[in-house]
Order: structure tokens, then sequence, then C-alpha cells
């Protein structure tokens, strides 16, 4: 029996290993080395945030970068140092992404809606410009002593020439002559300014985005006045608004045939309030609240086709484990005899399929499946020219396509977890079985398959969640098609399982993208893989409690 001085000499060796030892210097040098690379990295995010004015993720990041540099400078604290790279990375790359998801499901977010409401603002009062025919002018970038670019504009009709800045009023749009210094070329065009600096060609280039932005107005309203713009920096055209906007109403007024358009929140878009008809299809992001759900379940057009691929995804899902499982299962009982030789060899050869990229495999099999050239049709059933089967092109055949391939694709995940499986179970019980006059197929019916399956359903109820979400084989062998009625608003393939749908509706399918409704979609699919797999593990658990 150990005595007080030993225990206690124990519970201090024990505590000092816990709180991590004593580390060595260069241990030490290391940790600062690799902390001091951590708050580079993030201290130059967060001025890059600060910059864009994103202060809560900026916030954010310097407390995460705090709170790292307090656990590993710290004594002690063993775990929250094994343990906060993995939250960290858990937070990152799932947490932010459901929260995130379940956020967009609740905007209208898409192609029409990608941008705030002033961007939007911004492209349709850009879209509004229209030259002003016989209104040109040669032009001379110049730069003032404030560094500013205005434009030294002759207009091409009345040979004046003109300064002016995108500021009317400290660069005010006005006339210059000799007086003020102006040299004019033997063409007759401003050649340059006294005070000015030209820019030349290459400053020209090197600053195109500056110069082909600029916006020199002409009068103090632009709106009324016009503005020169240039395409090049070497000639600009006069441009007047279709469009005047009144910030206080928030609405847009088309100065050729009067109409109003007033900034709507819950559709995200400029609306007529007397017809309902949009300005444009240039929209920005807002909440819409349950309109996603809404549609889901009410739109006429889009619960039709979802309901097909939800019973699609579901047959796809169940076929594909059920055919791997029984094929599976069955090659692990053919194999499960030592007394075969080579039975390592054939079990190698078995699993290359498992060892194959699913992706490269998808595009062999879509070869193979190629109905004028195609392995199948020409090698394997010999198919003339009137007969062949139309494999990729018709929903029968394609739907058929996909279940072969994916067999074989994944019969060797399940051989490798039934062999493990079945030589776990005891030999003494086949024995017993034996003895008692049970013939083989009532050995396996009544004792190996009700032990196989209670060790093996948790990974048949993952191989379920698995295919139900299998984006990788429809759409490198089908993409989701073919396409059952081109006509609807969103297209929908034979196919498609509610992952490939979903794709199709938040990249666009026939509609531009709508990130709002392919993330709710996919809280849908969330809740209803959660479903299915609560119900499957309780009744598992069950199954496994009666088979004791």
């Amino acid at each position: 029996m150990a005595t007080p001085e030993e225990i206690k000499a124990r519970r201090k060796a024990a505590r000092h290993l816990y709180d991590g030892g004593t580390p060595s210097v260069r241990g030490q040098i290391a940790k600062i080395i690799i902390l001091g690379l951590i708050d580079a990295f993030t201290g130059t995010i967060f001025f890059a945030l600060l910059g864009k004015n994103q202060i809560t993720f900026a916030v954010i990041l310097a407390a995460v970068t705090l709170i790292l540099n307090w656990i590993y400078l710290r004594k002690g604290g063993l775990p929250a140092k094994y343990l906060a790279p993995g939250v960290i990375l858990l937070i990152c790359f799932q947490i932010y992404t459901v929260i995130f998801s379940g956020y967009i499901a609740f905007t209208n977010y898409g192609s029409l809606h990608n941008g705030n409401y002033e961007s939007a603002l911004s492209a349709t009062m850009l879209a509004a410009l229209e030259p002003v025919d016989g209104a040109d002018y040669d032009i001379k970038v110049v730069k003032g002593a404030d560094g500013v670019l205005q434009f030294l504009a002759t207009d091409v009709n009345t040979m004046k020439v003109y300064l002016g800045g995108a500021d009317f009023k400290t660069h005010g749009f006005h006339e210059v002559t000799a007086a003020d210094g102006l040299v004019m070329g033997s063409d007759g065009m401003a050649e340059s300014l006294n005070g000015f600096t030209r820019l030349n060609d290459d400053e020209i280039t090197n600053n195109s985005v500056a110069v082909v932005g600029l916006q020199v107005p002409l009068g103090p309203n632009p709106a009324t006045d016009g503005f020169l713009k240039t395409t090049d920096g070497y000639a600009a055209t006069k441009n007047t608004y279709t469009y005047t906007y009144d910030a206080a109403t928030r609405t847009i007024t088309n100065v050729v045939d009067g109409q109003n358009f007033k900034a709507d929140q819950r559709e995200g878009f400029f609306i007529n309030p007397e017809n309902g008809n949009r300005l444009n299809e240039i929209g920005w992001r807002t909440n819409v609240g349950w309109k996603n759900f809404n549609t889901i379940f009410n739109d006429k057009q889009l619960r039709g086709p979802l309901l097909g691929v939800l019973s699609w995804t579901f047959q796809f899902a169940i076929l594909t484990v059920l055919s791997t499982f029984v094929l599976g299962l069955a090659l692990a009982l053919l194999l499960n005899d030592q007394r075969i030789k080579g039975l390592k060899i054939y079990r190698s050869i078995l699993i290359l399929p498992y060892a194959f990229p699913a992706f490269l495999s998808a595009y062999v099999w879509k070869g193979m499946y190629n109905t004028d050239r195609g392995f199948i049709n020409n090698s394997i059933l010999h198919l003339g020219e009137g007969n062949k089967i139309h494999w990729l092109e018709q929903q029968g055949p394609a739907r058929a396509a996909i279940l072969i391939m994916n067999l074989w694709l994944g019969f060797p995940y399940m051989f490798l977890i039934t062999t493990g499986a079945l030589q776990a179970i005891p030999a003494d019980l086949s024995e017993s079985a034996s003895i008692d006059g049970a013939s083989a197929w009532q050995t396996f019916r009544l004792i190996k398959l009700p032990l196989l399956l209670v060790s093996l359903t948790p990974l048949l109820i993952a191989s379920f969640a698995y295919n139900f979400n299998n984006f990788t084989v429809i759409y490198l062998l089908t993409g989701g098609g073919p396409i059952l009625d081109p006509t609807l608003r969103v297209t929908t393939g034979a196919t498609d399982i509610l992952i490939t749908f979903v794709y199709r509706i938040a990249f666009g399918g026939g509609v531009g993208a709508n990130y709002g409704l392919a993330s709710a979609f996919s809280i849908l699919i969330f809740f209803i893989i959660g479903g299915i797999s609560f119900f499957s593990f309780k009744k598992t658990k069950s199954f496994e409690e009666a088979t004791r």
C-alpha cells in the first residue's frame, strides 16, 4: 500500500503531465514562431475586413486569435490545446455553413438578387445611360496638382475646349482658352494645359479602371445636364440618364414616359405600384420570410416535379443499398471459406472498384453506355443498329444505368464490412446449429443474418444517407437527364435526385440561380435524412435488444 507521500508524489507527476510538462526551449521557440505566423495572417485579414467595413467578422476573428494565443501560451490546459483546432474547423466548415444556409433560406438571394440595395440602384442607373448622338469630344486625360484625374475635352463640333472632373463643385466643367495656358495641337485639338500633367499611353493603360469609370458632369445636375464618359481614354461622348432617382421616396422615374418605380423591399425590385410591372430584372437581396418554403409546397410547376424527384430519390437510395448489400454479402459468404486457394487474391480483385475514384469510374461507364460505340451495346449485348438501347437518353434505361454503375461502385464496400462481420461471428454457433440438424440456409437465416444486421444496420443507414445525396454519380453520368419537360419553369431530369435537383435550382435551371430556394431545399433534405436516420437507429436499438 502506497504511503501518503507516494500518493502525493504521484498526483504531482500526474498534474505535471496533465499540464503538458515542461516544454523544451526548441518547443517554445517553435510555438512562438507558429503563433506569430498565425497572428500575422489573421492580422492581415483583420485589417482587410475593417477596410471592407466588416466589423462583426473582424471582431470575431480578433477574439478567436486572442483566445488561441491564450490557450497555447499559458501553462496547463492540455486538453484545450488539442481540442482548439478541431473546434475551430468544426465551427468554420460545418456549424457556420449550416447557420448561413439557414439564413439564406429566408432570403431571395440569387442571380437576380445577388447584391445590396445600393449596388442594385447603381447598376440600374448605369443601365439607363444613353449616349447623345453628335455630342462627341476629343479628350486628354490630365492630372492637376491635387492628383485628381480630369478631362481636357475638345468639342469636335464647336472646337471649344473644356476642363472638368468627377466632382462638379470642385472641378466644374468649364471652358479654357490660351489665356489659361491652353496649348492646341496641329490637328486643332487641345494638347495640354498649363499646371496639368497629361497621362501618356502607358499611364492610361495602368489606370484604365479609373479612366473608364470617370464620369465628368456637364452641369450641376448630371441627370439633366449629362456628363462625359470614355471607353478608351482618348474620345468621350456626352451621356444622359433616361431615369431619375429620388432618394427620399426611393423612387426611380423614367424621364421618357413618366412612369414611377418604387423600391419594394418584399420583392427586392423596383416596381410600378400602379400596374405591378418591374423596372428591370436588377434586384437586391432582402428577407422574404417563409416565401421559399411556401414555394416548395405550393408552386404547381415545382410541386409536381418535386414529388417525382423525391420518389426516385428514395427508390435510388433503397435499391442501391439493397443491391450492393446483397451482392457484397453473397461474395463475402462465398469467400468466407478458408479452404479456397488464392483467397487473398480474389478479395483484392473484388475491392478494386472501391479503390478507383468515383468520377473516373463515371466517365468510363459513360463511354460504355454510349449508344453507337459503347461496349455494352456492341460487345456484351451485340445489338444491331435498329435495336440499340439508348442508355442515357431514355428514362428507364438511364435509371437502370445509374443503378448498375452504382452497384459496381458500391458492392466492394459492402463486401468488406460483411466479410469483417462474418469473421466476428463465433464458429461455435454454426457448429451447434449443424449438430442440431439445421441446414446451411437455416443457419444463415436464423443465426448469421440477424447477427450481421445488428452490427451492419448502422452502416446500412449511413450508406442510405450517402446515396440519398449521391451527387457525383448522377451528375457525372447523366447530369440528371434526360430532361422530362423542357417547358417547365424549372427543368427536371429523369435521373435527378433531390441534391441534383437543388443544384439545378441553385445554379440556374433555366430561370437563373436561386440560392434562397436551394437553401430551403437543403434544409428540407436535412430534416428528411435526419428523420429517417433517427427512426432507423431507434428501430436498430430495439432490434439489437430483441436479439440478446
